[in-house]
């Protein structure tokens, strides 16, 4: 007699585990409050935890803090090959600083370029990415006038970021930072005042 194992239904096979982990992301500020403050914040927001913050120890130029950066990814990358493990790595790199009044600046574009870096610029300062959760561009400003804005907004603003006062307007901060780099593209202008390229920073960090 013909065992009856042959006639039950089979058990669907087991799915193999998908791993699709996140980015991992260096990112390095010029800024040592403000900037990583923000960053770190998000991170945790978005449970990422494979999001490293590095603050510049050289204060500097934004070609300083390009060359700071290309040399930490060209050391995760040597360790990786020896240890054998991809994770010590970083799938992308990128350095957050003010246009400001910085020398220079097209030459640590170059280098960005050339090395695999991106570049999260803020024209004239990172208080307009900030500025933005709350409201509309105001056009050309000075730092110290964006600064001045932005404490309307933030009473306690001293160069400290609380995220909670900020998570309800990122989404609205996105749209308006996207509308002012398709401007100034279309004017043939890209990372004139007013300008920041954070948001795509954020959307790799929020990325699933």
């Amino acid at each position: 007699m013909g065992s009856n194992r042959r006639n039950r239904p089979r058990r669907p096979a087991r799915a193999e585990a998908l791993l699709n982990p996140k980015p991992r992301i260096l990112v390095f500020c010029e800024g040592q409050n403000t900037e990583p403050q923000y960053i770190v914040a998000f991170r945790k927001w978005c449970r990422n935890p494979r999001v490293d913050v590095e603050i510049a120890k050289e204060r500097g130029v934004p070609v300083t803090l390009v060359t700071n950066a290309k040399d930490r990814k060209r050391r995760a990358e040597s360790e990786a090959r020896k240890a054998r493990d991809a994770n010590i790595s970083y799938d992308e790199v990128w350095c957050v600083f003010d246009v400001d009044e910085h020398p220079k600046l097209k030459e640590a574009q170059n280098l960005a370029h050339a090395h695999g870096i991106r570049l999260a610029m803020s024209n004239a300062c990172f208080e307009l990415w900030l500025l933005l959760h709350f409201r509309e561009s105001p056009g050309m400003q000075h730092r110290h006038a964006l600064r001045k804005m932005l404490a309307g907004f933030v009473p306690d603003y001293d160069k400290h970021v609380d995220f909670e006062l900020f998570k309800e307007g990122y989404p609205a901060a996105v749209k308006r930072a996207q509308r002012l780099d398709e401007q100034a593209s279309d004017d043939g202008e890209e990372g004139r005042n007013p300008t920041t390229g954070v948001y795509r920073l954020t959307q790799s960090i929020e990325r699933d």
